[in-house]
């Protein structure tokens, strides 16, 4: 599942491609996603104008004019496709690779837009989904109203850090991947910050220590800023829409990596892997206590 890098990520490319055209047509080739498309709701995006792309945890929402917000969340493998005036095709989102043998038969949506544009999207396993709201009622959406802080803004601090472990007997791992604490981080840049931090994944949080919290939010900031600098992390092929892979994963110190040698160059153990909440925890027992 994309983390919010990728999804981040993948905002930026359809906001330098999509933004300020215009939905002429949609067709609806398969509506069956995580949940039914609503074809009548579907239809109010006709004429309107893509005011802009924002990103909420791992969400997109699409702002339309009219107070009108398409909310999409990729699910395991949905993706963008763009099409330019030229009938060229773009990547935004997770592929092996563009091949339209095997792309068009996933294809579920087509948006048909100004200048003979195309935004396509595509979802082999159909666990994402796409719902339209309304703009002034987002607040209380089911998806987004319990949505911790974003881990790059500046409520997600170290006040608020300690007071939500008040009273909490939880493995920091499992606190560090609950959306109500912090949104969109995941497993794979969970593993990697607690590593980063010297913290086994395991350990309780109320025996974490202020210094502690500190080097946990500092390297959650700098290690998803990294992630999107270097144009996301996938364990396939990921491309923004200007052809750029995804190359965080290059740098991984230990998500994935059991077996290998610890990273750290005055440690000669082995990485481990565990599983926490029924998700893969990776670590070293040396360098994280």
């Amino acid at each position: 599942m994309p983390e919010l890098p990728e999804v981040e990520v993948v905002k930026r490319s359809l906001t330098n491609k999509i933004q300020k055209l215009i939905v002429e047509s949609i067709t609806v080739r398969d509506g069956k996603l995580r949940y039914q498309i609503n074809k009548n709701k579907l239809k109010v995006l006709l004429g309107l104008k893509i005011i802009k792309i924002l990103r909420r945890s791992k969400f997109l929402l699409f702002i339309f004019e009219k107070n009108i917000v398409m909310l999409v969340h990729l699910g395991m493998t949905g993706k963008f496709f763009f099409i330019n005036e030229n009938n060229i095709k773009y990547k935004t989102s997770f592929y092996y690779n563009v091949d339209n043998s095997k792309d068009n038969k996933h294809n579920k949506l087509i948006f048909l837009l100004s200048n003979k544009q195309k935004l396509i999207y595509n979802d082999v396993r159909k666990f994402g989904f796409i719902k339209i709201l309304d703009k002034r009622k987002l607040k209380s959406n089911l998806h987004l109203k319990n949505l911790g802080p974003e881990p790059l803004g500046k409520s997600f601090n170290f006040k608020y850090f300690k007071n939500y472990l008040i009273d909490r007997n939880r493995t920091i791992k499992d606190i560090l991947m609950d959306q109500k604490f912090v949104s969109g981080l995941g497993n794979i840049y969970a593993n990697e910050v607690l590593f980063l931090s010297k913290v086994k994944p395991t350990r309780k949080t109320y025996l974490i220590k202020d210094r502690e919290i500190h080097k946990i939010i500092r390297n959650i900031k700098k290690t998803l800023k990294s992630a999107i600098f270097f144009g996301g992390s996938s364990l396939k092929d990921f491309s923004s829409s200007d052809g750029k892979k995804g190359k965080f994963q290059q740098h991984f110190h230990v998500y994935g990596k059991k077996g290998e040698n610890c990273s750290n160059k005055n440690c000669s153990r082995k990485i481990l892997r565990i599983v926490i909440g029924n998700r893969a925890a990776f670590y070293c027992e040396n360098c994280q206590k």
